[in-house]
């Protein structure tokens, strides 16, 4: 392969763009504007409004300052970002109002770059490449209130680079001037470079697309795994319901925490480092001031209510009402203890983990959430498809059952902002069709009179070709009306993750083939890539 594609290098601004400094224009040092237009583009951005995004934003840029430009610049408030801001807008603008030879030609030269560093040979065939261009420098945002948004995402350069490739092949060669971190031959994994990014700590990889064989065949083995769940599930069931009574405080709250796993979907949680991380808990890591403990709530016995921050900051707010001594249980594992302190103070991920793989070879808290996901969808897809319906409908039950999937899966997201206005024209074609269905029945009326009067072949016709019209119509509005529907009851949750995560592809494309919906209308063309070995071996009749 080639390497990754780096950032483009900063351009400085036009001399006319200019940064005020308590209202006086004041000329930056290169490093230190480049800084700052990160910050002029997101000013219309909710994350420049938040005062940590600010603080962590001024401190990092400080950082990157000149001496003489740190004794000037010392507070944010008294920075005017004004003007290179509208100059990002209105460059956004002008690139969006090319002529369309323009746009062509910088499609062109985006395949260029795609065609030269967006594919490796992997034994032997050439395979696509998922993310080949490393992340541009830029201000981190992270997800939910993350401690670090606003920190300095700094430039990946050659000299951070893993490079990744067969003893035998040709080392891609680095940028002029520069040099690799480090050329290895590493077979045992599958990515092809990597770096560390400056803000987690975390390392970044450059790996295979989706679509490649690697890619796939590794997404079969997590379905079959699974699938290899659902054979002994039922006795896990019952070795865990059976530690609930067990002598030793650690089986106990091991057994209350699968069934939680179990029953909710919910992720395991792994330690994390004090004060470096946003405050997320998974199942394990639960604090007493996560949930709350009802006898009785809305007319239900043993009701738990959980509220927590999980993974990327999602908020988990669920009222469940459980068994009697999974009940009596969380009452014991409560007791003389703070807000603060661990609900399972016996219990951490590796402990469960290993009590898993015991289970079953292969099995972790993730294999459950995959298990109860695709078994949900096609339990749903059972219950809710009616095979006289029209594919219009049929799509409907199948985003029904997808949502269910997610919100076991608790994956949420914000309602996008377009969605008032994509809602309005929605309704504004809805309220069009309507009409035009008034103007069709008016119409078919007066060609039946026509008929009446006439009784010839030519108005027998017309009533005919006016009847067909009509149903159309009809046809088109019911699918508007689905539409609204579903863009209505979809708006906070997240179908996608759920749907190439956690959902096993071949439920979905037997359910296609069952129903005679066309398999383009559930996965876009990326999705059938990335699904092709689901699309080519599962039929009809396949059962998860």
């Amino acid at each position: 392969h080639k390497g990754p594609y780096f950032a483009p290098l900063y351009e400085p601004l036009p001399d006319d763009v200019k940064f005020y400094y308590d209202g006086k224009p004041m000329k930056l040092n290169v490093a230190t504007e480049e800084i700052a237009t990160f910050y002029a583009k997101m000013l219309d951005h909710e994350y420049t409004t938040k005062e940590i995004f600010q603080n962590n934003f001024f401190y990092d840029w400080r950082k990157e300052m000149t001496s003489e430009e740190r004794k000037k610049i010392k507070h944010l408030e008294k920075c005017d970002f004004k003007e290179m801001h509208k100059y990002f807008v209105d460059k956004n603008e002008a690139r969006k109002a090319l002529p369309k030879e323009e746009k062509q030609k910088l499609k062109e030269e985006a395949d260029k770059i795609q065609e030269e560093y967006g594919y490796c040979i992997l034994d032997g065939h050439r395979e696509k490449i998922g993310n080949f261009k490393t992340e541009p420098p830029g201000l981190f945002r992270g997800r939910g209130d993350h401690p670090k948004m606003g920190m300095l995402k700094k430039r990946i350069m050659p000299e951070d680079v893993i490079i990744n490739c067969s003893k035998d092949s040709q080392t891609p060669e680095p940028p002029s001037g520069h040099k690799w971190k480090e050329v290895r031959c590493d077979n045992t994994v599958t990515w092809l470079a990597s770096w560390t990014e400056n803000i987690q700590n975390s390392i970044k990889y450059i790996m295979l697309n989706p679509s490649s064989k690697l890619k796939g065949e590794k997404d079969w083995q997590k379905y079959e795994v699974a699938r290899r769940l659902k054979g002994v599930v039922n006795k896990i069931r019952s070795q865990y319901r059976a530690d609930w009574k067990s002598r030793e405080m650690k089986k106990r709250q091991r057994s209350v925490a699968l069934y939680f796993i179990d029953k909710l979907a919910l992720r395991a949680g792994n330690e994390k480092e004090e004060g470096e991380t946003a405050d997320t808990v998974g199942c394990c890591s639960l604090r007493v001031e996560h949930i709350k403990l009802h006898p009785e709530l809305d007319g239900q016995e043993h009701v738990v209510e959980f509220d927590f921050l999980g993974k990327d900051s999602i908020r988990y707010y669920n009222k469940v009402p459980v068994e009697k001594p999974v009940f009596k249980n969380l009452q014991l594992f409560m007791e003389n203890k703070d807000p603060g302190d661990d609900l399972f103070d016996r219990l951490n991920t590796t402990v469960l983990n290993k009590h898993l793989q015991d289970l079953m070879d292969g099995l972790t808290a993730k294999v459950f959430r995959t298990y109860n996901a695709s078994i949900t969808l096609q339990e749903q897809l059972k219950a809710l498809t009616d095979a006289e319906d029209n594919v219009a409908a049929k799509l409907l039950s199948y985003n029904r059952a997808n949502r269910a999937v997610a919100i076991l899966c608790n994956h949420q997201r914000a309602t996008p902002k377009s969605f008032e206005k994509s809602m309005q024209n929605l309704q504004a074609k809805i309220d069009a069709k309507k009409e035009q269905l008034g103007e069709a029945q008016m119409e078919l009326k007066r060609a039946k009179a026509d008929l009446k009067a006439k009784k010839d072949v030519k108005s027998k016709a017309a009533v005919e070709k006016k009847k067909k019209l009509l149903e159309k119509i009809q046809e088109q509005l019911l699918k508007l009306n689905v539409q609204a529907t579903d863009k209505e009851e979809n708006k906070q949750i997240a179908l996608g993750t759920s749907k190439l995560n956690y959902l096993d592809p071949r439920i979905s494309v037997a359910w296609c083939k069952k129903f005679g919906v066309p398999i383009e209308k559930i996965y876009n063309k990326t999705q059938r890539e990335k699904f092709a070995w689901a699309i080519d071996m599962a039929d009809e009749d396949f059962e998860f």
